[in-house]
């Protein structure tokens, strides 16, 4: 499928880093279309399989009610290939026919036009996440009874749907580099961008391959609920929805507090005490995929406590930051009233010299005096009267 381009550009030349940018998406589009297209054929199938259809399978359905059960292996490379690919085009359509749109009604600046975009590409994302990996929770039973989160440890098999999820977490993510350069994002924008970006990575890579993959997609669903309504308070800001974006960040900020709180609480169970209940294995054991080793716990305790405990410090330093501005605003109001009434103190008091100097000249003088001012609108100075 082809977007539209926008009227009235010209056409840059081929081969061109211009000409990439505007038709990035009808050109992977068409690559993507190729592996879906090779499943067709009996000479391609095998191949196209590889990067289109889910892998490392380790028990087949005998019966349409059987249950499918996967693990992770070198095929997933393929797997999250071809979904980033699916993930550019995506966002490409998203911003086409959604963000674009909205943003020429809004009629918004160069820089809200940015974080705008940001904001809607992540909230999107974020909201398909947030249902998604909350059904496969309240599916497998997390909610309800917190212990599985443990148990039975290691979690080296899961459900079609389970492992589809991390496979769309990881092409989603890793398609945010490209992005940079097809969004043309300014330097000074990049920075935090690729921070958040590879910390998602790493996170959700190393919660794939040790096997703690129940912890991460709560750990996730907990987070991405917080950055939904983030997002959603920013949108409707630019949107100058000023009542309802003040409610939206009011209610982000008691949530961020709570997840973070809850996700140190939830890994501490898990790591600290959960896992040590299981059987603990000496060295990691890389065939049976149990990753459950002391080292291992402790390290993947304190990455999750450390990360919390930035977020929080730029949660804080935030705010900070914000009360800082408001002070410096209202200690700059302050000053211009101040000097604004002591400009129209001023001024009455020369109006009152000026009335007082007319009523000591004679009647008649007086009446001239009143006549000429009126006539002119200016009131003559104290030292013209006396001459």
């Amino acid at each position: 499928m082809g977007l539209k381009r926008r009227s009235g550009t010209k056409n840059p030349p081929i081969f061109s880093s211009e000409f990439f940018i505007q038709n990035h998406a009808d050109i992977i589009s068409c690559i993507s279309m190729v592996f879906v297209i090779g499943l067709l054929f009996q000479v391609s199938a095998p191949i196209a399989s590889v990067f289109v259809a889910m892998h490392h399978n380790v028990t087949e359905a005998l019966e349409p009610s059987d249950i499918v059960l996967y693990t992770y292996g070198r095929q997933d490379v393929c797997v999250i290939t071809f979904y980033f690919l699916i993930a550019i085009v995506m966002h490409a359509i998203l911003q086409e026919y959604a963000l674009d749109k909205l943003n020429r009604k809004l009629h918004l600046s160069k820089v809200k036009h940015s974080k705008f975009n940001e904001s809607g590409q992540l909230l999107v994302f974020y909201l398909i996440s947030l249902i998604w990996g909350g059904d496969i929770i309240l599916r497998e039973g997390y909610l309800l009874n917190i212990s599985k989160l443990w148990q039975d440890y290691p979690h080296n098999e899961m459900t079609f749907m389970f492992k589809f999820y991390f496979i769309v977490q990881l092409a989603y993510w890793l398609h945010c580099y490209p992005e940079l350069y097809f969004q043309k994002v300014k330097k000074d924008e990049m920075k935090p961008r690729i921070i958040y970006t590879t910390l998602y990575l790493v996170f959700l890579t190393a919660a794939y391959v040790l096997n703690f993959t129940r912890i991460a997609i709560c750990l996730s669903v907990m987070h991405y609920l917080v950055e939904s309504v983030f997002h959603t308070a920013r949108l409707l800001y630019f949107a100058e929805k000023s009542k309802a974006a003040s409610y939206g960040f009011t209610i982000w900020n008691g949530l961020f507090v709570l997840v973070r709180l809850g996700s140190i609480t939830l890994s501490v169970l898990t790591f600290w005490y959960g896992l040590a209940l299981q059987q603990a294995a000496s060295v990691m054991d890389i065939a049976s995929g149990n990753f459950n080793t002391q080292l291992i716990r402790i390290n993947c305790l304190v990455a999750v406590c450390l990360l919390q405990a930035w977020m929080m410090w730029n949660f804080i330093n935030f705010h900070l930051k914000r009360m800082r501005e408001r002070a410096a605003q209202i200690a700059s109001s302050k000053k211009k009233a101040l000097a604004k009434k002591e400009k129209k103190l001023k001024k009455d008091e020369l109006k009152k010299a000026s009335e007082e100097d007319v009523n000591e000249l004679p009647e008649v003088d007086q009446n001239t005096k009143k006549d000429l001012r009126a006539r002119t609108g200016v009131a003559a100075s104290p030292k013209a009267k006396r001459n």
